[in-house]
């Protein structure tokens, strides 16, 4: 049967979109942009532990005090562990996106329960959209809205979305027909029935709906720290792609707690917004009686708590401390506070390159912003503008195909590192096998795998498209993907247990002096000549901040310099590598004014 090409169709739509609605892209891409910035703004601004207090009275409120109690502890605990502000994030992007659905999915379901055709046309559209695995969303949000956080809350808001019109309309349906056909016989308007009649009674479905939107929302905007979403969503993909357990289990049960709060307090609100809820509930506390346990405060004294708190928070907030950042010496305040948005793959060299390049701005008085992306990723955001540049290019052969699709909308600085080199490698107990021909038959010995790194990643595309197939390996060896970090655990686990094993890996790199390793020999040259670590700017960047453009352009490392600085990074820890490079460029006098010289 001949290839239907649904693919190419559903390709060329997207892009003949892109081309034709970008003013409507742009319109949403403000809209939204706006919405989350205000919102996040608002929830960053307070001390951590007074808004902690604040949604501590509003679960009280609604709740009872030991979920208060509950509610400030956790929310002590992600402020503990330094996810603050990352929880934050994701608590703006969810907010953003259950507002947007519950405008979009109320009516709709409204509509459909008011109309069978319209039911029977939104189905199969709900099916697609509920059933549609939640990463395909990310692709057609990138080429629309390009990276960030807008088209993750997009994605969300799609994916969130059929909840909240299949429980409306659920709860519109339910509602006793006998007591819609009283309202009419009493010549109440259709428009009443539905406000003062329906809508009332179908509120604790409706409510429920929402919860559900809430939960797929954050659900959702974990998955979008992939395309620079931002929030715990990166910790988590930080955490992924390095294989970091503890960072994983901090971003993870902070995204629980966040999750549990929404729930609970999603739940209990729909006791309090209806009726039929608030009956039940003063019905069940007359049961009761008064316990302490079980206190609620009245809705009026709840609100002058939280304004209470707010003010608080809001005063400190203005007379409190406005910065913490890197102090600017005087003269060197190039940048008066202007944004860079730096972008970076989590290699070492590229992390390093990076938040060295965060902290040489920060001390020339710039405000630079450093967010993670896959390769592809990083490439679109550059392109879109998104992105103002990275450091961590691999030129001309890894990342070709990148460089060969973005190139016209891309300017490239050049190499700040010459000598490099990508191979398969081996441990050196490994006897028998010294190039790349030697795999040929030996697949059983390291149980026909390869172990990759990024699926993305120039070098995969390279192995599987040429490597493997210029040495007859194709179909003898499969390739494992996963991350930097999962190829270097599998590494260690092997050497450990003396185990055979080859693994995706280049020069220069750390693991070279951490094992006694064996590069394969290339005598048929497949990987190239070796490529050097460019970087790369979005168009135009240069004429924005041209003292920037040529700080890069002129920018150098030698291996002795990158080496050490990702061993100060390593030492510093997770989360800490901006600690990493002034502690390594305390060892490097001098060097920040050599790397960023300002004319007297």
């Amino acid at each position: 049967m001949p290839r239907l090409p649904l693919g190419d169709w559903v390709d060329s739509g997207v892009t003949y979109l892109r081309d034709h609605c970008a003013w409507l892209f742009d319109l949403i891409t403000t809209v939204v942009s706006g919405m989350y910035d205000g919102l996040d703004a608002v929830l960053r601004a307070p001390e951590p532990l007074l808004l902690a207090g604040i949604f501590a009275v509003l679960a009280l409120w609604l709740r009872g005090l030991t979920a208060g109690i509950l509610t400030f502890a956790g929310f002590a605990l992600i402020d503990s562990v330094q996810q603050w502000t990352a929880a934050m994030d994701t608590l703006s992007l969810v907010l953003v996106a259950t507002v947007i659905t519950i405008v979009l999915a109320v009516p709709l379901g409204i509509w459909s329960a008011r109309n069978r055709t319209v039911g029977a046309v939104l189905r199969p559209v709900l099916d697609f959209m509920q059933t549609m695995p939640a990463f395909v969303y990310l692709i057609p949000g990138i080429f629309f809205f390009g990276v960030g956080q807008v088209p993750g809350i997009i994605a969300t808001i799609v994916f969130a979305m059929p909840p909240g019109v299949r429980m409306t309309e659920l709860g519109i349906r339910q509602v006793d027909g006998e007591l819609v056909e009283a309202a009419e016989a009493f010549g109440t308007s259709p428009r009443n029935t539905l406000l003062r009649v329906q809508l009332p009674l179908a509120l604790p479905t409706i409510m429920a709906g929402i919860n559900q939107v809430i939960m797929l929302a954050l659900s959702m905007v974990v998955i979008s720290g992939m395309v620079g979403g931002g929030g715990l969503g990166s910790s988590v993909f930080t955490a992924i792609s390095q294989v970091n357990v503890g960072l994983g289990f901090e971003g993870g049960i902070s995204v629980v707690i966040l999750a549990m709060y929404l729930d609970r307090v999603t739940g209990s609100l729909g006791s309090r917004v209806s009726p039929l809820g608030r009956r039940a509930l003063a019905a069940a506390n007359s049961l009761r009686g008064a316990r302490v346990w079980t206190y609620r405060p009245h809705t009026a004294v709840a609100m002058v708590g939280v304004v209470v708190l707010a003010v608080v928070a809001g005063g400190m907030n203005v007379f409190g401390p406005s910065s913490t950042g890197t102090a600017v010496a005087a003269g060197k305040n190039v940048g008066h506070g202007r944004t860079v948005n730096l972008g970076y793959i989590p290699w070492d060299e590229g992390t390093a390159s990076t938040y060295l390049w965060k902290e040489i701005l920060e001390q020339r008085g710039f405000a630079p912003k450093v967010t993670q992306y896959d390769v592809g990723a990083l490439y679109t955001g550059m392109s879109t503008g998104k992105v103002d540049f990275e450091t961590d290019a691999w030129l001309p052969t890894t990342q070709k195909s990148y460089w060969e699709t973005y190139k016209s909308r891309l300017d490239d600085y050049g190499s700040w590192y010459d000598r490099t080199s990508l191979e398969l490698t081996v441990p050196s107990y490994v006897k028998g096998i010294d190039s790349l021909a030697d795999l040929k038959g030996k697949s059983k010995e390291f149980g026909g795998r390869i172990i990759g790194i990024e699926p993305g990643a120039g070098m995969m595309k390279m192995l599987n498209d040429t490597v493997l197939k210029k040495y007859g390996l194709d179909g003898e060896y499969q390739v494992t993907t996963g991350s930097t970090a999962s190829m270097l655990a599998q590494l260690d686990r092997s050497i450990k247990a003396k185990q055979p094993v080859v693994v995706t890996l280049w020069s220069p790199h750390w693991a070279y002096s951490k094992y006694s390793l064996k590069k394969l020999k290339d005598p048929l040259g497949a990987w190239g000549q070796g490529d050097g670590v460019h970087s790369l700017a979005r168009k135009g960047f240069a004429s924005d901040e041209p003292q920037v453009a040529k700080w890069l352009k002129d920018f150098k490392l030698d291996e002795k310099q990158l080496t050490s600085l990702e061993a100060a990074i390593q030492d510093a820890g997770q989360n800490h590598e901006q600690d990493g490079v002034r502690a390594w460029l305390k060892t490097q006098p001098g060097l920040v004014d050599k790397l960023a010289p300002i004319a007297a």
